[in-house]
C-alpha cells in the first residue's frame, strides 16, 4: 500500500487503495492516545514499515506483510538482474525472506542480512519448509546496516524495498563503500527508493491514510497511517493506528517508525565516491508529486 507520499508503503491494489477514514468511521483523531491504562498499547519505531522487518509481537506480522505484499512484482526485475550478474547475492535488509528465499528457489546462494532476529529465524523456517536445497543456499547475517561489516565477496548486492531510506544519511556512505569494497568483476549494487518534489512537501507535510489488513486468522483489521514529513532534517515519520477486533474484544495498538527522504542527487555522489557509477535508472510515477527510483551502480574499473 505505497500512499502518494510513500516512503513506506507500496502501490496499493484496488482492494486495499487508500480511502478516507471517515468512510470507516476510523478517523485519526478517534485513535489518538488516550489516557495511560485506557488498553492501547505503544510500541515506538518496533515497525519501521517497509525498510525492516521489527514487528513488536506477532499479530504485527501481518500488517507487516501487508505492506510487502505488493511489492512482488521487483522481484521478477531483481532476479533478471540476477541471472546477468550471477551470484552470490547479498540481500541488506532481508526482513522474513521476501526476496532471499525466491532467489534460493532459483540457485542463488543468498547472504540474507538483517537487524531483526526473529524475522531472520521467519526467514529460515520458510527455506527449510520448502526443502534442504534452498535451505542450504541461504546464510542469514543479524546485523545493524549502519555497523555492516562483511566478509564475502557478492557478484549481486541488494538494498531493496525503499531499505536506502531506513539508513542514516551520516551513515549511508560508510555502508556504500562497504558494500563497493565486496563486489565482486562485475559485481552490481542495486537499490529503489521514493522521490518526493519538494513542493510537493511544502504543499502538504501532513497525510492521513486508511486501509484494512488481509488477516486469515479470524481477526478483522483497519489501519489508519499517518505520515509527517520534516524538511529542516529532510525525515519522516509515519505512525500506525492499528484497531484489531476478534470475536469477543478489539484491541488498538499504535507503531511508529522514523526515516529519512532521500535527495537523489546527494545519493549519487555518495554511489560515485563510494567507487559505484550509475549504469541503468528507471522511474515509475506513483502521482504528480512523487515518484520511485531504481538504480543499478557497477563498481568503477
Amino acid at each position: 500500500m505505497h500512499t502518494p507520499s510513500g516512503i513506506s508503503l507500496p502501490v496499493v491494489p484496488a482492494a486495499l487503495a487508500p480511502v478516507l477514514p471517515s468512510r470507516y468511521g476510523l478517523h485519526p483523531d478517534h485513535l489518538e492516545l488516550p489516557a495511560p491504562g485506557a488498553g492501547i498499547r505503544l510500541e515506538s519505531d518496533t515497525l519501521p514499515g517497509l525498510e525492516t522487518v521489527s514487528p513488536g509481537d506477532e499479530d504485527s506480522v501481518w500488517l507487516h506483510d501487508a505492506l510487502l505484499g505488493p511489492h512482488s512484482a521487483d522481484i521478477v526485475r531483481y532476479l533478471g538482474l540476477a541471472r546477468s550478474t550471477g551470484g552470490p547475492v547479498l540481500d541488506l535488509g532481508s526482513g522474513a525472506g521476501r526476496l532471499a528465499v525466491p532467489f534460493a528457489r532459483h540457485g542463488f546462494a543468498v547472504e540474507a542480512v538483517d537487524r531483526d532476529g526473529p524475522a531472520l529465524e521467519r526467514l529460515e523456517t520458510w527455506a527449510r519448509r520448502i526443502g534442504p536445497q534452498v535451505a542450504g543456499l541461504v546464510v542469514t547475517t543479524r546485523a545493524d546496516l549502519t555497523e555492516l561489516r562483511l566478509d564475502g565477496d557478492y557478484r549481486l548486492a541488494l538494498l531493496a524495498g525503499a531499505m536506502v531510506s531506513a539508513v542514516p544519511p551520516s551513515a549511508r556512505p560508510r555502508l556504500l563503500r562497504e558494500i563497493a569494497s565486496h563486489l565482486g568483476a562485475g559485481g552490481a549494487l542495486a537499490l529503489d527508493y521514493t522521490a518526493h518534489l519538494l513542493p510537493g512537501l511544502v504543499a502538504e507535510p501532513q497525510r492521513t491514510w486508511a486501509f484494512q489488513v488481509p488477516r486469515f486468522d479470524g481477526i478483522d483489521e483497519w489501519v489508519v497511517a499517518r505520515q509527517t514529513f520534516d524538511l529542516r532534517t529532510m525525515s519522516e515519520r509515519i505512525t500506525y493506528y492499528s484497531a484489531r477486533t476478534g470475536k469477543l474484544s478489539t484491541e488498538r495498538v499504535v507503531l511508529s517508525t522514523d526515516k529519512w527522504i532521500v535527495d537523489g542527487e546527494r545519493l549519487a555522489a555518495e554511489l560515485h565516491s563510494a567507487g559505484l557509477h550509475i549504469e541503468g535508472r528507471r522511474r515509475h510515477r506513483i502521482d504528480e508529486r512523487t515518484e520511485s527510483v531504481l538504480l543499478v551502480c557497477r563498481a568503477e574499473d
